[in-house]
């Protein structure tokens, strides 16, 4: 599939699991954690490993300062409140689905077409004098920059001296893809969606 149409089709799921209901969120986050399991159990666990930190706060700043009705009505002075938890558990599951849906994303498309499909989805924007391709090589040098680890691990980084000529002298290409039939109809399908979407949200 298009590096482009399979980026689009992860930000419309990103977008669409902001609104489903509790219910229809378990069973999302429950199908991306299966599917990250499955796909891609090694690039999940460290970008999971990298959010907890944030998954805390959203439970501790939800769950204990959120006015309601106390958790624990025997300790109702240290309790969190019921309708805090519920925030908590809401906010956390939305996040945890979107750092599944970055990790099976990241898995299925290399740097390379990752970039493509970026550059794709942007190009339509050079009519109104956005510099898609600058924008381009920058993001693939960043992502580069970001996969090389230096001698030494992150204090290499640090270190005035780090040379990183040889790393990154090859040429920087972009490729493009086309779109196949299937997708050209995958796209009217979801831009038809999306405008009955925002009409029954109007």
């Amino acid at each position: 599939m298009h590096s482009g149409m399979l980026i689009l089709l992860w930000m419309t799921g990103v977008a669409v699991v902001q609104f489903l209901s509790p219910l229809w969120l378990f069973a999302t986050l429950v199908g991306c954690a299966f599917g990250a399991w499955w796909f891609a159990p090694l690039r999940s666990l460290r970008l999971l490993r990298r959010v907890r930190f944030l998954v805390l706060a959203i439970l501790v700043l939800f769950a204990g300062f959120t006015p309601g009705d106390a958790l624990w009505t025997a300790f109702q002075s240290v309790s969190p409140s019921r309708e805090g938890v519920m925030l908590a558990a809401e906010h956390a599951g939305r996040l945890l689905a979107v750092v599944l849906c970055v990790a099976l994303l990241l898995e299925r498309l290399s740097v390379n077409r990752l970039v493509s499909g970026l550059y794709a989805l942007l190009q339509p924007f050079e009519r109104f004098g956005l510099p898609t391709e600058r924008l381009a090589v920058r993001l693939m040098l960043v992502l580069r920059y970001v996969e090389t680890v230096p001698r030494g691990g992150w204090q290499g980084w640090l270190d005035d001296d780090i040379d990183l000529d040889g790393d990154f002298a090859e040429p920087v290409v972009i490729g493009r893809e086309c779109l196949a039939g299937r997708e050209i109809a995958l796209l009217v399908l979801l831009a038809a969606g999306g405008m009955m979407w925002l009409g029954v949200w109007r």
